[in-house]
């Protein structure tokens, strides 16, 4: 009979070492679950065919060198070691030397109302042959300042497009705004590469506000800019004319006239006739002072204009005209235009850094030929800026 069953559990000690085990082993399990180290950022791979840009900055000086040989044409083929370059007293080791289109900005002045000589009919044919003289991939730009400054032609290198302007936009004016074409000149040869940057200034070299200051500040400006000023003056031809026209005292056998004598001409015409086989010289003398102290002003400006514009153009490297005639203008324009088209353009890493420039610093340089018959000639100087 069943009364009762009592029941009791006996465990073998080798069992309950596995099972303390096996609770040790979970506990270090989850221990190591929560203390785990992160894992490392993977790195980024560039997309296939790509390569990440380096910039490498390196000085270099870039200048206009024109260079002929014994008979006066261009030299071609020139190397590095045929031209020899000084910057302050201390050579230069040329790097580059070779020929590019030029971009030449004409400035043609359509002022100058007391210059007899000074015509815009002149102006547009001197303009027009330089133009038909450079080469064809030359870019071209021209202004003209009078009663206004106006860009007539952009930055182009059709040139039957420029000549077009200006013999359809080119408009005589009263007075010359010279100062303010040089400084929208230098502004715009800005946009162009250093060592083709060229100017050719057709003008008497008088500005009408004869403003010093303003006119220094222009000239700084062209300096700054490494620009390359070539100039065809009017002011010698205006002082003939005005000499011719107008002098102080004239001796002649031509009367002036008053009413009564072309009413003697005209009643007795016989007389008249008689008149004039007498050979009677008269002595004219021009009473209009006011307007004699303008021109003489005006002439001495001319003469002051052409010694800065000389010194100028020489600084810079280019080429300066003061024409006695006016036919003269033309094969000296055909000149300038061989001459933009007769430079290489040499460039160099200056020896001094231009990182140790100080503000609108002016360097002198001075270009030598390395072999004997070759003939250049550079411009003296450049102000040098850390680039």
């Amino acid at each position: 009979m069943y009364d009762g069953l009592k029941m009791s559990w006996s465990v073998h000690p080798l069992f309950m070492r596995l099972m303390a085990l096996a609770v040790i082993s979970l506990a270090a399990g989850t221990a190591g679950a929560q203390v785990s180290q992160p894992a490392p950022s993977p790195q980024s791979t560039p997309p296939a065919g790509s390569q990440e840009k380096i910039k490498v900055f390196t000085e270099e000086v870039v200048i206009p060198v024109t260079a002929y040989d014994d008979s006066g044409h261009l030299s071609a083929a020139l190397e590095t070691h045929d031209i020899l370059v000084f910057e302050d007293d201390v050579r230069q080791e040329v790097r580059s030397i070779r020929r590019v289109p030029a971009n030449v900005l004409l400035l043609l002045d359509t002022g100058g109302d007391l210059n007899p000589a000074m015509s815009v009919a002149t102006t547009k044919e001197v303009a027009t042959q330089l133009l038909s003289r450079l080469r064809t991939n030359d870019r071209v730009a021209v202004l003209q300042f009078g009663s206004q400054l106006e860009l007539i032609s952009d930055w182009t290198t059709d040139r039957e497009f420029a000549i077009r302007a200006i013999r359809t936009k080119l408009i005589s004016g009263k007075r010359a705004q010279l100062t303010k074409a040089l400084f929208a000149a230098a502004q715009r040869l800005k946009q162009v590469p250093a060592g083709t940057r060229h100017i050719v200034l057709i003008t008497d070299g008088v500005d009408s506000s004869d403003d010093s200051v303003a006119l220094n500040e222009a000239i700084r400006q062209l300096l700054n800019a490494n620009v390359t000023v070539h100039v065809i003056g009017y002011g010698a031809l205006g002082r003939k004319a005005l000499n011719k026209q107008n002098p102080l005292v004239e001796i002649t056998d031509k009367k002036r006239k008053s009413a009564k004598d072309i009413a003697d001409e005209l009643l007795y015409p016989n007389q008249q006739q008689e008149y004039k086989k007498r050979n009677k010289l008269y002595v004219i003398i021009d009473t209009d002072f006011s307007m004699r102290r303008k021109r003489d002003a005006y002439q001495e400006a001319t003469r002051q204009g052409e010694v800065w514009l000389r010194s100028l153009a020489e600084e810079t490297g280019g080429l300066v005209f003061i024409p006695r005639a006016v036919a003269e203008m033309t094969p000296q324009a055909e000149e300038i235009a061989r001459e933009i088209d007769s430079q290489y353009v040499v460039s160099y890493r200056p020896k001094r850094s231009l990182a140790e420039a100080t503000e609108e610093e002016y360097r002198r340089i001075k270009v030598a030929p390395g072999i004997i018959g070759l003939h250049v000639r550079a411009r003296r100087g450049y102000v040098a800026r850390p680039q």
